[in-house]
């Protein structure tokens, strides 16, 4: 991960400017720079991962105009062939230097040529103005506000703005901003012209063949590789067929409640299936609640899934940046959105079911997707998404939702049966029942937060305190807790996040006061 800012205007003291970005140096650690526009300033942290000399720093300057990016930019170098062959130079070996030759060829079109995760601002000296952009998904985080003279201020994380901007967006996925206005260039989730009509094998098959696309090419990297490896569907099948594509050990990383973590057993059959340099990392009660403030002031939510279900990734990562060179991290998310949750056994319809598919996928900037760049950048790392690829999202959205709805008895059967013939994981693996990662690090992780708010309120505080934010209301004393710390953070702030991500309360069977997998009538062999 990297860090950037950019401000359309120096309408702020230079001192307080520089101190916006240093709140995420943690992004980048490697190197910064602060640099001066006609009217403003660009500023980057950098962690090097592609590209590690000095000549890789950003800003990019090209003839005046300028660039900072958070991003990979994967298969970058037919690309860079081609401007090359139009007379341009490139002094690195930096996936992110061919912004600028783009910008220069192809101007705002650029933006959907891209098979990228990234956010990224421009400053165009002709038009002394700047621009800026933000991948599909929001894997890459960016944020907006504007100063009190009304100009416009870019940022990695909504602590880059707090104390200078009155109110703070998340920068929409999928759009660019120029001209003073946001345009949408990419929907990866709105099916035109129906359904594909391609059959269950055929399905299977493409989907098979995209991810494995998907992560061969976020293996590109200059910096160690590590993966994330809870022991379910996902991050095992990023495992399995990334030791495959490589040839070689991987290194994996589970952690776990110490005394009834359910997934460290699994995670180490896939380890030692696959011949894994595995590393398992233990967590208590004590440390949960300890972490928990530097967790949500990391995180920017108070969100309740959100939150559980950071506390293991946060705290696997710090272990990870602690104790190994691993920069860059593979995970598993976003596989859910696509193929189905839990809860999401109980849609009323295949349409209901793509409906819901749809909202979560647009939605994943601030849950998921949030978690994941949030607990990795926050210890210096990068992380990639392989389920997030651009052409596998957009095929699986296109898939006639009456295959992906359980019409089989078991969850993600498209994605178990698409990698069902290749014998890369153990049977049981491949089959296994799903149980979400804030419960499968342990029952008891979740039991602890919520015994732990019981005793910070009693029911009158929690009636008297909760009524202080009308918006996303705090409706347990686990919520009210983590609400408190997020506005002691980022006050005033709560409306960055749309709501609590919560199973869609309409549909039988859904409507529930706590988002756990639990409480659901279909948990089942999940907790086992």
């Amino acid at each position: 991960m990297c860090s950037i800012v950019g401000f359309e205007k120096r309408s702020i003291p230079y001192i307080l400017a520089q101190d916006c970005l240093n709140r995420t140096k943690s992004r980048g650690p490697d190197m910064t720079r602060f640099v001066e526009t006609k009217n403003g300033w660009l500023g980057f942290h950098r962690l090097a991962i592609m590209g590690l000399t000095p000549e890789g720093m950003q800003p990019f300057e090209l003839d005046g105009d300028m660039a900072v990016c958070n991003g990979e930019l994967y298969l970058f170098r037919p690309m860079k062939k081609k401007l090359q062959d139009l007379g341009y130079t490139f002094q690195s070996d930096s996936d992110c230097e061919i912004i600028l030759p783009m910008y220069r060829e192809y101007g705002l079109e650029m933006f959907k040529m891209l098979d990228a995760e990234f956010a990224m601002i421009i400053y165009d000296s002709k038009k002394n103005t700047l621009i800026a952009a933000r991948d599909p998904i929001g894997i890459r985080p960016l944020f907006y506000g504007y100063l009190r003279d009304g100009s416009i201020v870019f940022a990695s994380e909504a602590k880059n703005l707090i104390g200078i901007c009155d109110k703070i967006l998340p920068f929409p996925p999928g759009h660019y901003y120029a001209n003073g206005q946001f345009v949408r260039y990419a929907d990866l989730t709105t099916v035109t012209g129906g359904y594909c009509e391609d059959d269950l094998e055929t399905v299977c098959k493409k989907i098979r063949e995209l991810l494995i696309l998907g992560i061969d090419k976020r293996l590109d990297a200059d910096a160690p590789l590590g993966f994330l490896l809870s022991g379910g569907l996902d991050s095992s099948l990023v495992c399995a067929v990334a030791a495959k594509l490589l040839g070689k050990p991987i290194r994996t990383f589970a952690i776990g409640m110490v005394g009834d973590a359910i997934d460290l057993k699994y995670a180490q059959e896939v380890a030692d299936f696959l011949g894994a340099d595995h590393t398992v990392v233990y967590m208590n009660r004590d440390e949960v609640i300890a972490s928990l403030e530097e967790v949500i002031a990391a995180l920017g939510t108070y969100d309740i899934t959100t939150i559980r279900a950071s506390m293991g990734m946060y705290l696997v990562c710090k272990a990870i940046h602690e104790q190994t060179d691993i920069r860059v991290l593979m995970t598993g998310e976003i596989s859910d959105e696509l193929f189905g949750y839990k809860y999401t056994d109980f849609a009323p319809s295949a349409e209901e079911f793509q409906k819901e598919s749809k909202k979560r996928v647009d939605e994943l900037y601030m849950y998921d997707v949030l978690r994941a760049d949030r607990c990795i950048s926050a210890n210096s790392l990068e992380a990639r998404v392989p389920f997030g690829d651009l052409d596998f999202v957009k095929y699986v959205m296109s898939i006639d939702p009456e295959k992906k709805m359980n019409v089989y008895n078991k969850g993600k059967y498209l994605l178990r049966h698409a990698f069902e013939n290749d014998h890369i994981l153990p049977e049981d693996i491949l089959w296994r029942e799903k149980a979400a990662f804030s419960d499968a690090v342990g029952h008891s992780m979740v039991d602890d937060l919520k015994e732990y708010a019981e005793t910070k309120y009693t029911d009158e505080e929690f009636e008297a305190r909760r009524q202080l934010y009308p918006f996303a209301m705090p409706f347990t004393k686990e919520s009210l807790l983590y609400r408190e710390i997020f506005e002691k953070y980022y006050p005033g702030q709560a409306e960055m996040v749309k709501d609590f991500w919560m199973p869609n309360k309409s549909w039988e069977g859904c409507n529930v006061n706590d988002p756990s997998a639990r409480v659901l009538s279909n948990y089942g062999a999940s907790g086992e």
